[in-house]
């Protein structure tokens, strides 16, 4: 918070084993009201865990295979053309799975640089903030811009495409809207009362005003082109409800264990981090030796959002830097916090 780019910041910290339940929330709106824990704030890219849970809640309920072909259930206006790599067409190969380990070869439409020089998307959030977008918007903005990287199966690389691609799945094989089968089958059954998709849905019980978010010096909380972020990580939430998510994700409370194992299988990402099905794992100690020998699972986002949960230590961190060009320091204080507890035992 010494930051002056930092306007607003949040951490919850829980271990029930440890009886550790610490919530901290400081900072203003531009209105100068203060922020408060039950303060919701816009998640970014740990609703790819939100979404990679749909698609195993549906893999539970036999109405889809990780290993099936997208084509199984995606309109061919959607695949048309949608991977071409050096003339060959792989749209039909593309798997599930490797939409949901980034390891399809599609490129990032939000951040990767296109292909006739025009802005990418995050680009477009501040050339035009009124926009609304909608899913399949956004796949034609790929397939006009965008070129895949590699053949599917033979690298990783991180990209909201797939999760729009998920998302549309999820929406063909449920018979419901991406909102609404997050509602009735996460935040109801998780009494996820201060949960929902921003500028889609609203919050199952009365919410405060979402924290709000800024890019460098820019305040970008009220863009309607935030809607650009959709099932990547278009979601609010609370860190009550964040933690309450993940203690049920990983106490078998949403999908079957042997589900739960098959989406923390790891692919190498970065030095140190390692990426699963919508999971994404950190090994302190091989980031840097001085760090902790310790390791955490979640996901974190490019708002400085993050939600992790240390096996070992039984505990939960969840918060929000609500600054992007903070991400890096989310990492940080994740170590730091965890590094006190276990010193503390």
């Amino acid at each position: 918070m010494e930051k002056e780019t930092v306007n607003n910041a949040f951490l919850h910290v829980y271990s029930k084993a440890k009886a550790i339940d610490v919530k901290l929330a400081e900072g203003v709106f531009s209105t100068g009201d203060s922020v408060a824990i039950d303060t919701p704030f816009y998640v970014a890219s740990i609703g790819k865990t939100f979404t990679a849970t749909a698609i195993g809640l549906l893999k539970d309920n036999k109405q889809l295979a990780f290993e099936d072909a997208i084509s199984n259930y995606l309109s061919e206006d959607i695949l048309k053309e949608l991977h071409v790599l050096e003339g060959v067409d792989y749209s039909n190969e593309i798997t599930i799975a490797q939409l949901l380990q980034h390891t399809s070869g599609l490129s990032d439409y939000f951040e990767d640089k296109t292909v006739n020089g025009t802005p990418n998307m995050m680009e477009q959030l501040f050339n035009d903030p009124t926009k609304i977008w909608t899913p399949l918007e956004l796949i034609q903005f790929y397939k006009k811009n965008m070129k895949p990287l590699f053949a599917p199966g033979t690298s990783y690389h991180y990209t909201d495409t797939e999760y729009v691609l998920l998302g549309l799945i999820i929406e063909r094989v449920s018979g419901l809207k991406l909102h609404e089968f997050f509602k009735q089958y996460i935040f109801q059954p998780l009494n996820m009362n201060h949960t929902y998709m921003n500028l889609r849905s609203n919050p199952i019980q009365e919410t405060a005003k979402m924290a709000e978010i800024y890019a460098s010096v820019y305040n970008i909380s009220s863009f309607n082109s935030l809607t650009a972020d959709w099932a990547g990580g278009g979601l609010v939430s609370t860190t009550q409800d964040l933690i309450r998510f993940q203690d049920a994700l990983f106490h078998g409370e949403l999908v079957k264990n042997d589900t739960l194992q098959t989406m923390q299988q790891w692919t190498p990402e970065t030095q140190g981090m390692y990426y699963g099905f919508g999971l994404r794992k950190i090994v302190f100690n091989e980031l840097h030796p001085s760090l902790p020998e310790l390791e955490v699972i979640g996901h974190s986002g490019s708002t400085g959002s993050y939600l992790f949960y240390c096996p070992s230590l039984d505990t939960y961190v969840s918060g929000t830097l609500n600054q992007t060009d903070e991400v890096r320091q989310t990492i940080l204080l994740l170590s730091n916090i965890m590094s006190l507890i276990s010193e503390k035992q």
